[in-house]
């Protein structure tokens, strides 16, 4: 799933960025307020870790316009804007958590996995497909308790698909889900990941947890008899 982080603080935004990416987080980057604008306008994010004070456009501002579209993406505040009034319009406005700045990483963390669970109706921390098990606060997948070795984009494949076990993921979604806006790939790379994730999964479960195409509408992770 993809993050989008609006920081125009550019050694706080790599700060931030690795270590979501270090959680298997796959995180996208806007520097001022109106590239964030336009990202949230064209593209699907799991969750928005927004800024309030930005160039060309103000952190509320984004949130708002964000609102007013219908867009329910979960949306953390982070700013060293720590006043009560601040935290309050904020929240009128339709942010789901705030935290001020200085912060330490591990409760950032915290608050983005529980914003994740909750907004995919999962309050519990372990999603699973029959013995497949991926566990939401150490992000990592195992099989009847043996872990599973997965590649970044590997992994992007296999999560996307595990958040809705038995439901049809269309090709493109999972595609965007595994590509970030800076890669130079064509949707055709997705069928490289889907191949080594099957080859993987067939090894460790001996095909009772399978992926299964259904031509032209996407991909299924299913549990076999």
């Amino acid at each position: 799933m993809r993050i989008l982080l609006v920081e125009d603080h550019l050694e706080l935004s790599r700060w931030i960025g690795r270590a979501l990416q270090d959680a298997r987080l796959a995180v996208e980057f806007a520097t001022d307020g109106e590239e964030a604008d336009t990202l949230l306008r064209t593209q699907d994010y799991a969750l928005v870790i927004l800024d309030l004070t930005l160039p060309r456009l103000d952190g509320l501002e984004v949130l708002k316009r964000l609102r007013a579209r219908g867009g329910r993406t979960p949306v953390l505040i982070l700013t060293a804007r720590g006043g009560l009034s601040d935290r309050v319009q904020g929240l009128n406005l339709g942010a789901d958590d705030y935290l001020a700045k200085p912060f330490e990483l591990a409760e950032l963390e915290a608050r983005v996995k529980a914003l994740l669970r909750r907004s995919q109706g999962n309050e519990t921390p372990t999603l699973s497909c029959g013995e497949l098990r991926f566990d939401t606060v150490s992000r990592q997948f195992s099989y009847a308790g043996t872990p599973m070795a997965l590649t970044p984009r590997e992994y992007a494949v296999l999560e996307t698909l595990i958040t809705r076990a038995g439901q049809v993921v269309p090709r493109d979604k999972l595609f965007a889900e595994v590509f970030r806006l800076d890669d130079d790939a064509g949707i055709d790379a997705i069928d490289v990941y889907l191949h080594r994730v099957r080859k993987k999964l067939d090894a460790l479960t001996a095909g009772r947890v399978t992926i299964t195409t259904l031509r032209g509408l996407g991909y299924v992770l299913q549990q076999n008899a």
